[in-house]
């Protein structure tokens, strides 16, 4: 999608620091983090949020290759040992500002067991 500031990292015309990619994802640090490790875990094909990419004939491939990557991210990011939170936002009422579906992948510190 030609405006979707994600499809626009992901097609590489915006500039971001990219920790991790391969032909079904683009991983980069949030601009403002909540901990000290926050990266954006982003499908490349373009679906607003989880409930659309549950319809999709291709969700469940897309799911599984974020989930086939997570090792690896994790790995990058040094939280594979100690642990980290997987969030995904969904609509405004659940905190999603980019309508693009996304993980957010968190931690580089205790996290409490409260998400509030």
């Amino acid at each position: 999608m030609e405006d979707c500031i994600f499809c626009r990292i992901a097609n590489g015309k915006i500039p971001s620091d990219i920790v991790y990619q391969n032909e079904d994802l683009v991983v980069f640090k949030d601009i403002h983090p909540a901990a000290p490790v926050h990266l954006l875990i982003v499908p490349r094909h373009h679906t607003t949020d989880i409930l659309a990419l549950s319809k999709e004939e291709n969700g469940e491939a897309t799911l599984g290759a974020i989930l086939r990557a997570l090792p690896d991210i994790a790995r990058i990011a040094g939280v594979d040992q100690d642990g980290f939170r997987l969030i995904n936002n969904c609509g405004p009422a659940g905190g999603q500002t980019i309508p693009h579906v996304h993980f957010h992948l968190i931690g580089g510190k205790t996290l409490g067991e409260r998400l509030l």
